[in-house]
């Protein structure tokens, strides 16, 4: 473990959900806020906490285009050689693609500056071929999922 005493920050609280956005008749564009709903409780590969509580995800740092059907995720691992960066982006990429319409192009990428390796790690995370491979791969697809478990469970 490379970051024995991570800062751990308070998690926000959760997102009133409002009649019309139950309502299945009713048109609910996905925001920000819906995002890291999504994945602020992605349970950290070395901690026992949630990436939202490690600060590693954060709300300012989701961006959505429902016009253009992108979504953007910057995440700031906990130490700047963090060397699980890559399966918490990995993470993040599976827990959206699962959950979002698939008309939407997810793109994860390390907050610059937040990662002495942040363009080698990027590059893997923009990389179709090499996200489908590593999903392949029995061991991390089971890592990966561990991660998305929500705590309790």
């Amino acid at each position: 473990m490379e970051n024995l005493n991570p800062k751990v920050r308070q998690k926000c609280g959760n997102r009133v959900i409002t009649a019309e956005e139950n309502d299945d008749l009713t048109l609910d564009e996905i925001d920000a806020r819906e995002v890291f709903d999504l994945i602020r409780d992605i349970n950290d590969p070395e901690h026992p906490l949630t990436l939202e509580e490690l600060n590693v995800v954060q709300l300012d740092h989701i961006q959505v285009d429902s016009v253009k059907n992108r979504v953007k995720v910057e995440f700031t691992p906990t130490i700047p050689h963090c060397s699980m960066a890559t399966l918490i982006g990995l993470s993040i990429r599976v827990q959206l693609l699962r959950s979002l319409p698939q008309r939407f192009k997810v793109d994860v990428e390390i907050t610059p500056g937040a990662h002495n390796s942040e363009f080698a790690i990027n590059k893997q995370l923009a990389d179709k071929e090499r996200v489908a491979a590593a999903l392949e791969n029995s061991h991390l697809i089971e890592v990966v999922n561990q991660c998305l478990i929500a705590k309790g469970l």
